[in-house]
């Protein structure tokens, strides 16, 4: 049943990718949608298991790779962690593969979309079971891959061509630093293999690297470095341009890949690596910065964006620094836990988005849709049920995920907690003010689409709903249901067992009742203040955003990071590039190389072709040159 769950998924990708076109794009709709349903019943069956049983195993596929002192395998590595992990991966996707069958239902390339998806499905179930760096590696290089193929997935779109290239370069920035981080491991351990890297790691904490003419501890470098791979394919500051531009694929690939799935990659390699990172508080607290300032920064973007998708996908880099910043102040489990809920109502949100844009024949922009939450009644309640999960709102999912990292960041004591813990309290009020602002422009108000008429507008059809329906019943009691079993201080142990590893044990304390209460009141408050800023007085916040024009344009242009990337990057690396093609590719290479040579042999051909006059004392005169060459070069040697 465990090898079912990787294979499966691979199997549907196969059958939709190389015999769609012969079994047609219904069969393998229907055949993909299958395949990774089974897989995402047999997960929750493996996670019943891990939860009721205690269920452990590592089962090994085949051998990979065999040299020296390198042993790999394909494995499948079953622990708490992998089968939550698998429950996430899983239900999201066969629930967008379904949700896909309506949305896609005009394109001509379902099978191929189809098989697109669940090759990315594989590829997550192989980085998250792995066992060992290499096989990690190899399922993370196949998501960005697919990453690629998806985003790109309408190449006939130039925006969606430069939008896929672009998450490719800037995750291979990351992946770099990843790679660097698997060789220091095997020079230091002489192995990748999780448990026999985790079991040395306390004989090196005390080991010191050169690396760049800086002395770094071997912790420290291993950890720091794994972190760029993380803060890459996580989307977090600095490495996170390429997210909002993702949004140019098919909506039901925001909601599998940059919702729920290849974006929490990065947070599930720093708790899988928790062993590793406990002996450096360095690194803790590099990501607990790196981190909370992802939260807070993609929090003040999304308040001024007006497309629906960026939003979202802004407030999904956002809730991914809460997940970072959490396993910075040591809380891998309640990062776990945050990740786990998100997934549900940030993939209800994309998918709700996308029956809106259904719903406006491929409108975007929220400035031009308004009151038709009676046209699309089953979309409006559902995304509200998703909005008031990922604003934290009391007693949903989101309210225990993201109040409890605020709470563990508080608890950690230190400066990086407090900070945390502050800018994570604000940020909750932002996230809060952004997503009403989508609520009540998408929905209420006036109707402001002059292209398309109201009574065009209509609900999406039933397949595309059920999905949301089913991922609002997780948004709604998945952080009740989950929480004592996540990070409860019985369920901690009990569940986690040794797949998250604590130096030190998390505070048991409790923070004061007015640090408890504050985030809820301010969540709930920020409800009428943006009912009254977007809805009952639109003047105001238009008043605003003109007194604080450089702040509105400096947010609107989300603080200028693309502008400075191609001041510094990429200009300078297509003036060098047009140079090395100038100079040295066509002068000096070609040049000296295959067009010297031609024209060399062309100019010697045209002087030799004179020679053919018809003139016998010319042909003469030119056989007694070559008899004169030839004696002379005789007699010389």
């Amino acid at each position: 049943m465990e090898i079912s769950i990787i294979a499966l998924p691979l199997i549907a990708s196969i059958i939709s990718g190389f015999f769609g076109k012969f079994i047609g794009d219904r069969n393998s709709e229907i055949i993909t949608s299958l395949l990774v349903s089974i897989s995402a019943i047999f997960s929750s069956l493996v996670f019943y298991e891990v939860i009721i049983n205690q269920y452990q195993e590592n089962i090994i596929i085949a051998t990979w790779i065999s040299s020296g002192s390198l042993e790999v395998n394909w494995s499948m590595k079953i622990d708490p962690l992998s089968s939550v992990m698998l429950v996430v991966v899983t239900s999201v996707s066969a629930l967008v593969h379904i949700y896909s069958i309506g949305y896609m239902s005009h394109d001509p390339h379902k099978p191929r979309f189809m098989a697109y998806l669940s090759l990315f499905t594989f590829a997550m179930l192989m980085l998250v079971t792995s066992d060992n760096f290499i096989q990690l590696f190899f399922g993370w290089e196949g998501v960005g891959l697919c990453s690629y193929f998806l985003i790109g997935f309408w190449f006939k779109k130039e925006s969606a061509n430069k939008a896929a290239i672009k998450a490719f370069v800037v995750n291979r920035v990351g992946d770099f630093g990843f790679a660097l981080g698997i060789f220091l491991i095997f020079y230091l351990f002489g192995t990748v293999n999780y448990s026999e890297v985790f079991n040395q790691i306390s004989n090196i904490t005390d080991k010191n690297l050169l690396f760049l003419g800086i002395k770094f501890n071997s912790v420290d470098l291993i950890c720091l470095l794994l972190f760029i791979g993380a803060m890459g394919k996580s989307a977090q500051i600095l490495l996170h341009t390429w997210l909002p531009d993702a949004m140019e694929g098919p909506t039901p690939v925001s909601a599998l890949i940059h919702a729920a799935t290849m974006v929490t990659a990065g947070v599930f390699l720093v708790v899988r690596c928790s062993p590793i990172y406990e002996y450096s508080e360095l690194a803790l607290n590099v990501i607990t910065v790196v981190g909370m300032s992802t939260a807070f920064f993609a929090a003040t973007v999304a308040l001024v964006q007006n497309d629906i998708k960026k939003i979202i996908a802004y407030s999904t880099c956002s809730q991914l620094g809460y997940m970072f910043f959490a396993t910075g102040v040591g809380a891998y489990n309640v990062a776990m836990f945050h990740l786990f809920t998100h997934a549900f109502f940030k993939a209800l949100l994309f998918l709700g988005s996308g029956s809106v844009i259904h719903a406006f024949k491929d409108e975007q922009n929220i400035n031009y849709m308004g009151g038709v939450w009676k046209k699309l009644p089953y979309t409006y309640s559902l995304m509200i049920i998703g909005t008031l999960a990922l604003t934290g709102f009391p007693f949903l999912s989101g309210f225990y995920s993201k109040d409890a990292i605020i709470e563990f960041a508080y608890l950690r004591g230190n400066t990086a907690g407090y900070y945390a813990a502050g800018i994570g309290i604000f940020t909750a009020f932002l996230t809060s003010i952004y997503s009403w602002r989508l609520i009540f422009k998408t929905f209420h108000g006036e109707y402001n689409n002059k292209e398309i008429k109201l009574d065009e507008t209509h609900e999406s059809p039933i397949v595309m709903l059920i999905p949301l329906f089913l991922l609002s019943i997780g948004a709604l009691f998945a952080g009740f249901l989950f929480k004592e079993l996540f990070i409860g201080y019985e369920g901690q142990n009990n569940f986690w067992r040794d797949s998250i590893f604590f130096l030190k044990p998390l505070s048991t304390d409790h923070p004061p009742l007015w640090f408890l209460l504050l985030t809820p009141i301010l969540v709930t408050l920020s409800i009428p203040l943006s009912y009254y800023l977007f809805l009952k007085n639109k003047s105001l916040s238009e008043q605003i955003a003109n007194i604080n024009k450089p702040l509105y344009h400096f947010l609107l242009n989300k603080w200028y990071f693309d502008e400075l990337y191609d001041v510094l990057f990429v200009k300078p690396s297509k003036k060098l590039g047009l140079f090395l093609w100038k100079f040295f590719d066509i002068k000096i290479i070609d040049g000296f190389g295959p067009d010297g040579i031609s024209t060399m042999i062309k100019k010697f051909s045209v002087r030799a072709n004179k020679f053919q006059s018809g003139y016998i004392y010319q042909y003469a005169f030119v056989m007694l040159l070559g008899f004169s060459a030839l004696l002379t070069f005789l007699i010389v040697k």
